[in-house]
């Protein structure tokens, strides 16, 4: 009988797990659709859906990207919260090639007509098929709202090739999109912050540990259903601005209750908070976009987006890679230099329209920066994720 491990094989390995072919793909097509959009900026070339380059933008970056990180997250979850056995080997493939087929007819959305729009929503709606059965199948109904904001998600993507179809822009599903995937953040994110805050500190002995969920919490996930419910719906009334605001107050509490400053020593677990922290950030930048017009929307949008998604899922990716791989958790100089590329490509960004430089000047090196640390990330974690060995640190 072989003695060799399944899992350390380049060609099975890489189908083990779903973190793997989806966190490696998903960080790989990240560092390759940010330099194409800004590319498209500068130039003016269109790159597909229906010629408008913006929308390619939004739409893979949100749907594309956002779409391969969440299967990864969940593919992997799923087995903890149910007991059941991972989706893997074959399914994993083929899950992970309707994906691939999706960003290819996206591409290629002019040439093949209505039929991009359908292979692309597959994915997403297959993902949240599997994911209702798995935790259906292991009676696990307390993860159903998660299973819930999938579908969701999914039929977001819907109504966003629906909406290109029929006015030409998808402002509603576009918001849509990025409301769900802030009560993603604020559900996930605030299961697994405190949670991994709290198993670190009390190893260490601390006496004072994260709040654990209750009311708060509660109060503040309605706060930010309505917040994100009112933008999608009236993104330029005063109300929506108030309840912007209202929910990054109750998020930056929230935050503060988890004690983040005592994990600064572990970068691996510190990214976590700061990763969260650019909610509250976004949602005041957002109201403050409405209360002063010639703000715009495009701070708040960005923060979100690149800062908080981007550092969130990179968070997620590395501390999941390596703890599912075997690897020590603790955060490298190439990891710290990961956090550290995204962080200040998304600041950068943000404050763009402020700076004394040229505009597009600004985005360029914002988007290097941004885009560098996923490529670092597939550097390092693109071999273990392979299952080919440790990665270059």
């Amino acid at each position: 009988m072989s003695t060799t491990n399944p899992s350390l094989q380049a060609g099975p390995a890489l189908w083990s797990g779903g973190f793997r072919p989806f966190f490696l793909g998903g960080a790989a097509f990240a560092a390759v659709a940010l330099p194409l959009w800004v590319w498209a900026l500068i130039t003016g070339e269109a790159v597909a859906v229906a010629g408008d380059p913006l929308s390619w933008h939004i739409h893979e970056m949100i749907f594309g990207y956002v779409g391969a990180v969440l299967a990864g997250f969940l593919l992997t979850a799923i087995p903890n919260w149910t007991g059941r056995l991972p989706v893997r080997g074959r399914p994993l493939m083929l899950l992970f090639a309707l994906w691939l087929a999706g960003r290819v007819a996206v591409v290629a959305g002019e040439a093949i007509g209505p039929a991009a729009a359908a292979v692309d929503a597959a994915f997403l709606a297959v993902l949240a098929g599997v994911a209702w059965r798995e935790v259906a199948a292991g009676k696990n109904a307390g993860n159903f709202p998660i299973c819930i904001v999938v579908s969701l998600f999914a039929l977001a993507n819907i109504c966003f090739h629906l909406e290109i179809a029929t006015a030409g822009a998808a402002d509603y599903s576009i918001r849509a999109a990025l409301g769900i995937i802030l009560l993603l953040i604020s559900l996930i994110g605030g299961r697994i912050t405190p949670s991994f805050t709290r198993n670190w500190l009390a190893k260490r002995g601390a006496a004072d540990m994260p709040a654990p969920f209750g009311r708060y919490d509660k109060l503040c996930l309605a706060a930010t259903v309505l917040a994100a419910l009112a933008w999608i719906a009236a993104p330029e009334a005063a109300a929506t601005a108030a309840a912007l605001a209202l929910a990054a107050a109750l998020h930056a509490v929230r935050l503060l209750r988890w004690r983040g400053w005592a994990a600064a020593p572990e970068p691996i677990l510190f990214v976590l908070h700061v990763a969260y922290a650019w909610l509250p950030v976004a949602m005041v930048l957002l109201a403050a976009g409405i209360a002063w017009p010639e703000i715009g929307r495009s701070p708040g949008i960005h923060a979100f987006t690149a800062g908080g998604i981007g550092m969130m899922t990179l968070a997620v990716m590395t501390r999941a890679t390596l703890g599912h791989t075997g690897h020590p958790l603790t955060a490298s100089a190439g990891t710290n230099a990961i956090y550290l590329l995204v962080f200040a490509g998304a600041l950068l960004r943000v404050a763009a329209p402020w700076l004394p430089v040229d505009y597009l000047a600004a985005v360029m090196v914002a988007g290097g920066l941004w885009t560098g640390g996923f490529l670092l990330f597939v550097l390092i974690y693109g071999p273990i994720l392979a299952g080919a060995g440790a990665g270059r640190e």
